[in-house]
């Protein structure tokens, strides 16, 4: 049976082993790649799934956060975005 705690015989946990193989990636590829393999990513999904894909995990998304935060929430985070937008679009900064 596969054993995936640190039995102290010298072997990693699959924890420590997929820690130790991501970090030794990280090291050995720039930004630059990540970024490549992110954009080809998006790429494929978005040929594979429709905008009505898209649209429908976005709308689940909002009402589990929604339901998760409420209201109290969204007020927080836009009256935050308000005061960090800068641009002068924010009507009620000086109520």
């Amino acid at each position: 049976m596969a054993n995936n705690q640190n039995n102290n015989q010298g072997n990693m946990s699959r924890e420590e082993a997929g820690s130790k193989g991501g970090k030794e990636t990280a090291r050995k590829y720039d930004q630059e790649h990540f970024e490549e393999i992110g954009q080809k990513g998006g790429e494929t999904t978005s040929d594979e799934y429709s905008q009505k894909h898209f649209e429908e995990i976005g709308q689940k998304g909002g009402e589990t956060t929604s339901k998760k935060y409420g209201e109290e929430h969204y007020e927080k985070i836009g009256q935050k975005g308000g005061r960090n937008s800068g641009n002068g679009s924010n009507s009620n900064r000086n109520s």
